[in-house]
């Protein structure tokens, strides 16, 4: 096991296969969604080491964006990342939460 938290998340970059496991049957691409990723790393049996994700939603020039922040923290360290994600105001198909959590994931993977 990692001594520090920087040693430990190269050893989770190395370590962690979140493969892409969806198929958008629209578009014919294979993709991963954020809970597959979250599956993955869960995965990786860590000891003492826990990730945390968080949404803000922000407005940057009559835009709506969700900004997700994942913070690992391991041996008194935390370190985060963040990810964006536009949200719209309407989505065809989809109501209001749906287009949140769309966005919300969305985020979260990136």
């Amino acid at each position: 096991m990692a001594d520090n938290i920087h040693t430990l998340l190269s050893e989770i970059q190395r370590d962690l296969h979140a493969p892409k496991d969806k198929t958008n049957d629209f578009g014919g691409y294979k993709y991963r969604n954020a809970e597959g990723i979250v599956a993955a790393f869960k995965g990786l049996s860590l000891s003492a080491v826990s990730l945390i994700c968080t949404d803000d939603v922000v407005e940057v020039a009559v835009q709506i964006f969700v900004t997700a922040t994942a913070s690992l923290t391991f041996a008194g360290e935390t370190i985060s990342a963040k990810g964006h994600a536009m949200h719209p105001l309407q989505k065809k198909g989809m109501d209001a939460s749906q287009i949140t959590g769309s966005a919300s994931s969305y985020a979260r993977k990136y």
